[in-house]
């Protein structure tokens, strides 16, 4: 069955470059079979699409063949296999893929996230590939604390350096010896004969986790591991002008990952409460006010409430209902920038319906000037 590129990154046909790769990241992150409701089907059809759509030629390829397209890898081998294998410990080309051409597009983006998946690695992405795991909190703030910023703790059951080994694994003083499984190297190479010809395959080392050596001894609280798994409280500054939807990323503030591994990041999405007051658009506060006939024809100055407190409106004389009037600057300060938005008053006239004789007579009055 043939399959739509670009609805599955969810860009236009239209889309440019830097919004394809921008598309990509964000459903490649959010789809990761190593995060918590990661999707590894809808992983690798991402990564199929992007293969595609993020390469020019093939792109264009793509936009004229259509479903006759054939997104293939090397020799005929399909991206995500090429990828698998290439993360599995990389091919020994020097048997070569007779006339095939390469283009990895952005392969920093795919070795990052199919290391994740499919593990191993060869020894220049040894690092890469023990990243820990990213952490995502969903943090609810009251609709002030988001408009002028707020510090919050959270709490997080997490992995954490082992504070009696400082990360090390081994019990202090213990001796240093060269790992026996690989010989002080990091890793385990094997060789295999496939339908390609003969594959050399990379692994970090189970035994010394890529370290090249290993202790007499472990350290008796994390057993070896360099980490353990406990509460923390993380203190987080919540910039003005947040709102639903917005995510902050505390970088390396995910799970540790121990014997000099890459910390994971940590993602607060941020969930605004409603105001009994006033309505958020963006950077903008909507309101609306109720005056009288009086007020509407002479004009006035009205009480109204603001962000930062009371303020006297204008009025106009000879105001319309449903007009307008913005107070420029006392909106939502903007998210990581200067200045802020306006309060805009949508202003409407009330309309007596019950007079009194004595505002009748004096209307009838006024009638008869001609008002």
């Amino acid at each position: 069955m043939s399959k739509d590129y670009y609805e599955i990154l969810g860009v236009k046909k239209s889309a440019s470059a830097e919004e394809i790769k921008k598309a990509y990241r964000s459903l490649a992150h959010q789809h990761h079979p190593d995060k918590q409701g990661g999707n590894e089907a809808k992983f690798k059809e991402i990564n199929e699409a992007y293969q595609v759509l993020g390469n020019q030629e093939k792109r264009q390829q793509y936009d004229q063949f259509g479903q006759s397209f054939s997104g293939s890898g090397p020799g005929g081998m399909n991206w995500q296999d090429f990828a698998r294998a290439q993360n599995q410990g990389g091919f020994d080309f020097s048997q070569g893929f007779g006339n095939a051409n390469f283009d990895f597009g952005d392969a920093a983006d795919i070795e990052d996230l199919f290391s994740g998946i499919f593990g191993g690695g060869s020894r220049r992405r040894d690092n890469r590939s023990r990243r820990a795991r990213d952490l995502e909190v969903e943090l609810t703030l009251e609709f002030e604390e988001a408009v002028f910023g707020v510090r919050k703790k959270v709490v997080l059951e997490k992995n954490v350096i082992c504070s009696q080994c400082e990360g090390i694994g081994a019990k202090k003083g213990s001796k240093v010896e060269t790992c026996s499984h690989c010989k002080g190297n990091g890793y385990i190479e094997t060789v295999a004969r496939s339908f390609f010809g003969m594959v050399r395959q990379q692994q970090v080392c189970p035994a010394c986790q890529g370290e090249g050596k290993t202790f007499a001894e472990k350290c008796s609280t994390c057993q070896g591991a360099g980490i353990v798994r406990r509460r923390e409280e993380i203190d987080i500054e919540i910039p003005a002008g947040a709102d639903t939807g917005t995510t902050l990323k505390l970088s390396g503030q995910g799970d540790a990952a121990g014997k000099n591994g890459q910390s994971g990041d940590l993602y607060i999405h941020v969930r605004v409460q409603k105001s009994k007051k006033f309505i958020r658009q963006g950077a903008d506060i909507h309101v609306q006010i109720n005056i009288n006939f009086t007020q509407a024809v002479l004009g006035d100055k009205v009480p109204i409430e603001t962000l930062d407190g009371e303020v006297k409106l204008k009025i106009p004389a000879g105001i319309e209902s449903g007009t307008v009037l913005k107070l420029s600057g006392q909106g939502v300060p903007h998210l990581n920038k200067r200045g802020r938005g306006d309060h805009l008053v949508k202003v409407f006239i009330n309309i007596p319906k019950n007079l009194s004789r004595a505002q009748k007579k004096l209307l009838e009055q006024l009638q008869s000037t001609g008002l």
